[in-house]
């Protein structure tokens, strides 16, 4: 056993290579599952191990297979159509978090209907881990030396290994944003008045309106689309949507 062999490998196990991605996957189901037994109470939930063990596995089947289709649609569509068999080295990164929620949306949506779990309720229940599932896979962006920020002065600034210049800690204002809407979506949680539905859709529209702040200090190797009166990044883009649902999602309940 080699630990640490690169800076992507946690460790070789009989020429294995267990990437610190998959480790931090690992950890994000595990927080999943203690989370969402200890605080499904919160919205009248009673689900068994067993069954909250069922849904989470249904979840990160549709957070992987969703995060990589739409890394594959959204960002390098032309090169996996050329290397199609690519598509499956999930190892060599490459996801995408609006993908995994359209991923997550599908199979849980499908698993809980089947189960006849209470949709909103379990949504709701679910922000708190989503959000620190999230805040998992920022630290594995800066083990990678990923998804960094543009080159900076400000005090903070860090030096990526293989890149020039001092740059924004993207990654780090990813996790204390995700950090602040796991906050945030728990203390509404706990508000046993509150309508089932709210907290998610709280969730949706805080993810969207800071993803799209943290999008403004990324570095973009995909460049910036024109609107016609403002220039926005492809992951701005495709975060309103979010925003829009968020806000849409509150309202209606909000009326009802």
């Amino acid at each position: 056993m080699q630990l640490f062999p690169t800076r992507q490998v946690a460790l070789e196990i009989l020429g294995l290579s267990v990437h610190w991605y998959g480790l931090l996957y690992l950890v994000a189901f595990l927080l999943s599952y203690v989370l969402v037994f200890r605080l499904q109470h919160l919205r009248a939930l009673f689900l068994s191990k067993d069954d909250i063990s069922s849904l989470l596995s249904w979840a990160i089947i549709g957070v992987i297979a969703g995060g990589r289709m739409g890394y594959v649609l959204f960002y390098e569509f032309s090169y996996f159509t050329n290397h199609p068999l690519e598509i499956l080295a999930v190892w060599n990164g490459g996801m995408s978090s609006h993908g995994g929620f359209l991923g997550v949306a599908l199979v849980l949506g499908f698993a809980l209907k089947k189960r006849g779990v209470p949709l909103l309720q379990f949504l709701d229940v679910i922000t708190v881990p989503i959000a620190l599932g999230l805040a998992c896979g920022r630290i594995g962006n800066f083990i990678n030396g990923e998804l960094y920020g543009t080159v900076t002065d400000v005090s903070w600034a860090m030096a990526i290994p293989g890149v020039e210049g001092l740059r924004h800690p993207t990654f780090f204002y990813a996790f204390a944003k995700n950090l602040l809407i796991a906050t945030v979506c728990f203390r509404h949680l706990k508000i046993s008045s509150a309508t089932p539905g709210k907290t998610f859709a709280i969730f949706l529209s805080m993810y969207g309106v800071l993803r799209f702040a943290v999008e403004h200090f990324r570095e973009q190797p995909y460049g910036w689309i024109d609107i016609g009166f403002a220039s926005i990044t492809r992951g701005q883009l495709l975060t309103i949507p979010l925003i829009v649902v968020g806000c849409a999602i509150f309202l209606l309940l909000s009326r009802r």
